[in-house]
């Protein structure tokens, strides 16, 4: 079972991510379906200033492993692995979207359930 910490997302991502909410599993608890459902909607300048969401760039620990990885995390026209930009849509990014910098999250992976701690979180004020 993943963290049950609320999600917490702007409106404006909220929109963007909407559309696809109709394409994912609701049933899953690990779906962005899911997540997306018991999500919390904030205007932007109610947003965590650590908040996860679109165009945030995150660094997360495997807390099993103790690697240490940094990505963006992007909606999926604009994924790009080389530049570590990740698609919303990817299970890590839907692990940590409306999550928090200091929080654990734990989120069936394709290898298996995995365990998280958000490092670090990175926001650009123009962002939504």
């Amino acid at each position: 079972m993943h963290n049950q910490n609320p999600v917490v997302l702007t409106e404006s991502d909220y929109q963007l991510l909407r559309p696809y909410m109709s394409r994912l599993s609701e049933n899953d608890e690990m779906s962005l379906a899911h997540e997306l459902k018991r999500a919390i909607i904030v205007q932007k300048d109610a947003f965590p200033i650590h908040g996860i969401g679109i165009n945030s760039k995150v660094v997360v620990e495997d807390m099993d492993t103790r690697q240490i990885s940094e990505l963006m995390i992007v909606m999926p026209e604009y994924a790009d692995i080389k530049l570590r930009k990740v698609s919303v849509l990817a299970p890590l990014a839907t692990a940590l979207i409306g999550f928090r910098k200091g929080e654990e999250v734990t989120w069936m992976m394709p290898g298996g359930l995995r365990h998280f701690y958000i490092k670090d979180v990175i926001n650009h004020p123009d962002q939504s």
